[in-house]
């Protein structure tokens, strides 16, 4: 068919008058994550970061200083949003704990 009308949310064939639903806009992809650090600058892939604050490390009595900065940063998913090499150690971050270098 070439004669239909065009509305918003729906199409009218002009000969009959028979109207139906748009298909659903296709989904569009999701939106690349912004990770932001605890001062809100956004970070990026190869960024350093530095330590606000002391953090213990779990599984043991090691403690990361405040002040660290770490090797360039690649981003991730979940609640860890950082991984990066610390002090010789390959670590998960929380963008909150850090500030951009």
């Amino acid at each position: 068919m070439t004669e239909v009308l065009d509305h918003p949310e729906k199409w009218e064939c002009v000969t009959c008058g028979h109207e139906w639903e748009r298909p659903a806009a296709a989904e569009t992809p999701a939106a690349a994550r912004v990770v932001k650090d605890a001062h809100g600058t956004v970070l990026a892939d190869g960024d350093c970061v530095v330590l606000i604050k002391d953090l213990k490390l779990g599984g043991g009595s090691q403690v990361l200083k405040g002040g660290s900065k770490s090797k360039p940063i690649r981003l991730g998913d979940g609640d860890h949003e950082i991984s990066c090499k610390m002090e010789g150690i390959s670590i998960g971050l929380k963008a909150c704990f850090v500030k951009k270098a």
